[in-house]
């Protein structure tokens, strides 16, 4: 070590990463003398008081433990199922895990046009603090007892009707609430997969579809996303050879592209999974990004083999964890059992707050004046990426993000690194892409590009 740290890594993090890895790659193995603080603080060149305070923080979280007058050393167990390298760290290979951790870890005043949520500023704030105020007056049970495992009845019923308007019938007995749209998934993927199963995804797709995935351990296909939904006869083709168990894609509003699933195309989509057994799992958490209700799967299908999901973590609040999925009632009572023994009950303070944000009426007017505000901004981006060569693959009808082609010859990921070291978060296309077909696109989030310094810092580093 130089003595220059990683941008962003204090040294008790570098000490921390550094036995971490060491673990990770065997040289230490459980049960193993870790090094003196006298001599690591020497090889690392840090004080010795950061050694002591790392390897307090080791023990806590019980990776190491320490035995007096004799040392630390590496706790005894079994190295767990590892996603990918622990630590974050800006130098990691551009994956799935790469703009998450990027964007849910930057500092407040780092520019983040590959994140997949809103400005704080342009969320119903004052919407949520007046919920919060009647939440405070709320019966004890609201603000202390657990939620049953289906979730808060009010919130239900509301969700329902909400369903209702774009066509999908459910009762609230066919809806359990989640921590997340990210949780509903995850309990999908424990009620219907097991690990070696095939489970097929969009291409490019939401890229923690493929994380989330990758820890169900599931074999992963993917079929290429056209402007009016999957490719039906490529999905044909997968379907007869790889026999997935499971479809996973975003209703409406697709993501990453902002494409539109078309009435055909959910017609088809629905026949081959009826012919091949497939389940579907719908997402649809942009749904009040919408100017007009698009083709639904779970309305043409009846939640038959289509199971519908989403959140309110996009144009209400990410600080308020709560999703939902609808299905059929014997799933659902599968789901129930799951959730208690992975959660327990439902967030009920959250659900509460939701219910009271979503019963208020200037909610309706806050995402009327968001998607009038998104239509603006999505003009005005397309025109200045276009000035740098940056063309959009489609100009979606409503939504936040803009799918683009890079110039040629412009590796995404080499963009993005760069722009990462002048504090932008950028969303290179094959995180996106589990054919790795994505090299030279860019998702761009235009709600998060209002700073100028994002267009200069862009056009450095496609120079690069």
């Amino acid at each position: 070590m130089d003595g220059t740290l990683p941008l962003g890594m204090t040294r008790v993090a570098l000490v921390m990463a550094t036995i971490r890895q060491r673990i990770a790659g065997r040289t230490l193995t459980p049960g193993a003398k870790l090094p003196s603080v006298r001599s690591l603080a020497g090889t690392l060149k840090v004080s010795t008081s950061t050694v002591v305070e790392a390897y307090e923080r080791l023990v806590a979280e019980g990776t190491i433990t320490s035995r007096p007058g004799s040392g630390f050393y590496v706790a005894n167990q079994t190295a767990p199922f590892s996603l990918a390298e622990a630590g974050p760290r800006r130098d990691r290979a551009v994956d799935p895990f790469w703009v998450s951790r990027q964007s849910l870890e930057a500092e407040a005043e780092d520019l983040k046009p590959g994140c997949g949520w809103l400005l704080p500023s342009w969320l119903p704030q004052d919407n949520i603090r007046r919920a919060l105020r009647n939440l405070a007056r709320a019966e004890a049970s609201a603000l202390a007892d657990y939620g049953s495992p289906l979730g808060l009845p009010a919130l239900r019923l509301l969700i329902a009707r909400r369903m209702a308007e774009r066509g999908i019938e459910a009762s609230p007995e066919q809806i359990m609430l989640t921590d997340s749209g990210t949780q509903a998934i995850d309990l999908l993927c424990r009620l219907l997969l097991e690990p070696g199963d095939t489970v097929l995804i969009d291409d490019p797709c939401y890229f923690n579809f493929q994380a989330l995935l990758r820890a169900h351990r599931v074999k992963i296909v993917s079929v290429p996303y056209t402007p009016a939904g999957p490719d039906t006869a490529l999905f044909a083709e997968i379907a007869a050879t790889h026999r997935p168990r499971l479809y996973i894609t975003n209703s409406a509003i697709h993501n990453p592209t902002g494409a539109t699933l078309s009435p055909v195309t959910a017609h088809r989509v629905l026949k081959l999974a009826e012919q091949f057994g497939i389940t579907i799992i719908e997402d649809d958490i942009f749904a009040d990004f919408e100017h007009m209700p698009a083709a639904r799967l779970a309305a043409f299908d009846g939640l038959d083999r289509v199971i519908h999901i989403g959140s309110f973590s996009k144009t209400l609040s990410a600080a308020a964890r709560c999703g939902f999925i609808a299905a059929r009632p014997e799933w659902i009572e599968g789901l129930i059992d799951l959730k208690i023994a992975t959660s327990f009950g439902s967030g009920r303070l959250t659900a509460e707050l939701v219910l009271g944000v979503l019963s208020d009426g200037s909610y309706r007017k806050h995402v009327e004046g968001l998607r009038i505000r998104l239509s603006q901004m999505m003009a005005d981006v397309s025109a200045r990426l276009k000035l740098l060569g940056i063309e959009p693959w489609l100009q979606p009808q409503a939504g936040m993000f803009l799918w683009c082609r890079l110039p040629d010859g412009i590796d995404a990921a080499d963009v993005a690194r760069a722009a990462l070291e002048r504090n932008v978060v950028l969303a290179p296309g094959n995180v996106f892409s589990h054919s790795q077909s994505a090299t030279g696109f860019m998702r761009f989030n235009v709600s998060q590009m209002l700073e100028p310094q994002v267009y200069a810092v862009l056009g450095a580093a496609l120079k690069i």
